[in-house]
């Protein structure tokens, strides 16, 4: 039986997992793993500037492609501290990625000694396993038993924590005879996808909400198939946007509180009937759920069971993966159809269709500063369908959601339930790496930038192009708006008059400058006119020079977007509707008035 360390045993299960790519800061207690990792060969490293941007670079790394699990690294005490954020954003949206830990020898680790924490017990409640392995031995099993886990029902993180001495000691280990364990998906039955089928059939005016887990099963197609046969609009949630193409003629537009269209909303509060596939019913885009649940029937279809009547009550749920449950509905809708025992949707999707036409938003404004819908617009322009969005939080993310277009799934990559400021640079480099080949365009305000923007680096360092939009107003806009029930405007103000760029006026932090520190390229616009030109250069740049090349925006201080503080039929639109065609131009359909 071939010998070796505990530590090259797991390198070499990571390879027979899959892992190509792995992001981390080395440290001493982890030091033994690394060495491991040079010894084998076959994973590329990335070395963050920071342990929490290497978890953030390994979500985005996951999130981009059906099948990826991404790994970050780092050593004892503080890096596992630094890790938790980006373990509770991974858990929050259902993404695997696996965090090792180094930890001092296990002699001591009753002792307070240096760096020595119990990182399983703090990670405990934001992974699916949270292990310190005493005992080399079990090494092989533990991350053997990682993966199964990672990818087994509802998919989400581990951690595997190693001391110094059990990554050093030798045991017996054979790579070539490893084999991954097969995930465990729960699977809807015939009888089941019959009564889903049977109660939207029953129903006049159905939806269908897309959540995450349609992306995450890599079950778009699917989707699709069933929405087509049976005519069904089909409502994405912020995470399962993409799922369907915003310009199918069945997509009817997000629903929410924040990141949702006027005629998603107006479709939502007609319908009759819900399906929800591999969503949460998250309270941002269900809002008060006596309003949303009211006068319909709900079907939730979800990999974890006890997420089916966590938030309410459906009238039927079923415990199945989404890919397994599509592939069951369009078996079912296909043999119905063949009889001709499928309603006529027709009028109701197209009625759907008409709300797209007349309910939008205005976004050409030109004035000077901008107005961020200005922003959208010209993005729609420059950036074409081929592009994979990345951004985390704030106004720039809900108004993004609201002014951008999507039309492939995993083209808009977004920390869903956690929210962490600082996410976007790292998880964008993330992207960029497991998938060189698409444009990658990073979505910040100013202060999400700001938080890990010592990750540019990276991205100069290991050649990781993509284009990042800051849209900058010196303010934390979200909290500034959120501010507003309380009557008050209190720490929430960026703006200082800078001594090294008094060009900026009140806008603080020279991010061209800072940008081009840390080795990158930057572009600063100030004129509407001047946007688009911009953004192509910005991607010209990032193909010449490899690097990631931010295009700041400067934005007027203050702009209230859209959105309800209760409920989905009270939503607050703030500014200008479109009420001519030249309003929103970018709009997928023409404006209807």
């Amino acid at each position: 039986m071939p010998r070796m360390t505990a530590a090259r045993a797991a390198v070499e299960i990571l390879k027979r997992e899959g892992v190509a790519h792995a992001f981390g800061v080395p440290g001493a207690a982890i030091n033994p793993f690394y060495a491991a990792l040079k010894g084998a060969g076959g994973i590329a490293h990335i070395l963050a500037r920071h342990v929490e941007g290497a978890s953030h670079m390994a979500e985005g790394y996951t999130r981009a492609a059906p099948g990826n699990i991404g790994v970050c690294i780092g050593t004892s005490g503080p890096a596992g501290t630094d890790m938790i954020t980006g373990l509770y954003s991974a858990i929050g949206d259902s993404i695997p990625i696996l965090c090792i830990t180094g930890q001092a020898p296990t002699a001591v680790l009753h002792k307070e000694d240096f760096q020595a924490v119990d990182i399983a017990a703090i990670a405990g409640p934001v992974t699916k396993a949270a292990t310190t392995v005493r005992t080399a031995a079990q090494v092989p099993g533990v991350f053997q038993q990682a993966f199964h886990l990672m990818r087994s029902g509802r998919p989400g993180p581990v951690l595997i924590d190693l001391p110094i001495d059990v990554q050093l000691t030798e045991i017996e280990f054979d790579p070539e005879t490893y084999q991954p364990l097969p995930p465990y998906r729960p699977a809807a039955t015939r009888a089941q996808a019959e009564k889903a089928v049977a109660l939207l059939n029953a129903a006049r005016r159905p939806l269908i909400v897309a959540g995450g887990g349609v992306i995450n099963a890599d079950a778009a197609d699917l989707l699709a198939e069933f929405a087509e046969l049976t005519g069904t609009p089909v409502v994405p949630t912020l995470m399962g946007w993409g799922a369907l193409a915003d310009d199918h003629e069945l997509n009817a537009g997000m629903v929410g509180l924040q990141t949702s269209h006027r005629y998603g909303n107006a479709t939502f509060l007609e319908s009759d009937f819900v399906l929800g596939i591999g969503n949460r019913w998250a309270n941002r885009h269900t809002g008060e759920l006596g309003l949303y649940t009211r006068g319909r029937t709900f079907v939730h279809v979800d990999i974890e069971p006890t997420q089916i009547g966590r938030i309410f009550a459906p009238d039927y749920g079923i415990a199945s993966d989404a890919k397994a449950a599509l592939a069951l509905f369009v078996e079912v809708a296909r043999e119905l159809d063949a009889v001709g025992e499928l309603p006529d949707r027709s009028a109701w999707a197209a009625a759907a269709q008409e709300r797209k036409a007349a309910l939008q938003r205005r976004t050409h404004f030109d004035d000077v500063p901008i107005k961020p819908q200005r922003v959208y617009e010209e993005m729609n322009k420059a950036f074409g369908p081929d592009t994979r969005y990345v951004t985390a939080i704030g106004l720039s993310q809900i108004a993004g959601a609201q002014l951008l277009h999507v039309y492939r799934p995993r083209h808009w990559i977004n920390c869903g339930q956690a929210g962490p400021l600082g996410w976007t640079v790292p998880a964008a480099l993330g992207v960029a790496t497991a998938d060189p080949t698409a444009p990658v365009v990073g979505l910040s305000g100013d202060y999400d930038f700001q938080f890990l923007l010592e990750e540019l680096a990276v991205g100069a360092q290991h050649q990781i192009p993509y284009v990042h939009v800051l849209v900058n107003n010196a303010y934390l806009g979200l909290i500034r708006q959120a501010q507003r029930g309380l009557g008050i405007d209190f720490q929430v103000s960026l703006e200082f008059a800078n001594i090294n760029a008094p060009e900026l006026g009140v806008y603080g932090v020279d991010h061209v400058r800072v940008a081009e520190g840390l080795g990158c390229k930057a572009i600063r616009v100030t004129a509407p006119e001047r946007l688009r030109a911009a953004f192509e250069e910005a991607g010209r740049l990032a193909a010449e020079f490899r690097v990631p090349v931010i295009v700041e925006v400067i934005l007027e201080r203050v702009t209230n977007i859209a959105m309800s503080a209760g409920d989905i039929g009270g939503v607050n639109e703030f500014e200008e509707i479109a009420t001519e065609p030249g309003h929103a131009p970018t709009a997928i359909k023409p404006l209807k008035v």
